[in-house]
């Protein structure tokens, strides 16, 4: 997993006041979108930690700064999909999170 949203809002300092639990997917990896476009190749690569053709699925809060993201990641030759209800959905429910 993919968080491409702000630091404060993956660690749960800030966010959003429509969604009712802040913080982020369990073992999500963070590096927000901003920074993502800056990046180089092998900046991505050594963050991510994974091998080219390696599935990773990307959100943010409502789908569209990770729908960019997919297509960073899909240049560098991963499986990327998007998680289209992202935070927004995730914090409506009972499942897991960290802060």
């Amino acid at each position: 997993m993919l968080d491409v949203r702000r630091p404060e809002e993956y660690d749960g300092s800030f966010g959003s006041p429509c969604d009712p639990r802040q913080g982020h997917i369990p073992g999500a990896v963070n590096i927000g979108v901003e920074d993502l476009v800056l990046m180089t190749d092998d900046e991505i690569r050594g963050r991510l930690g994974l091998a080219e053709g390696a599935e990773v699925v990307a959100y943010c809060h409502s789908g569209s700064r990770s729908a960019a993201a997919v297509q960073i990641l899909r240049g560098l030759g991963y499986d990327a999909r998007n998680y289209p209800g992202s935070w927004h959905e995730w914090s409506r429910t009972d499942l897991p999170l960290e802060t």
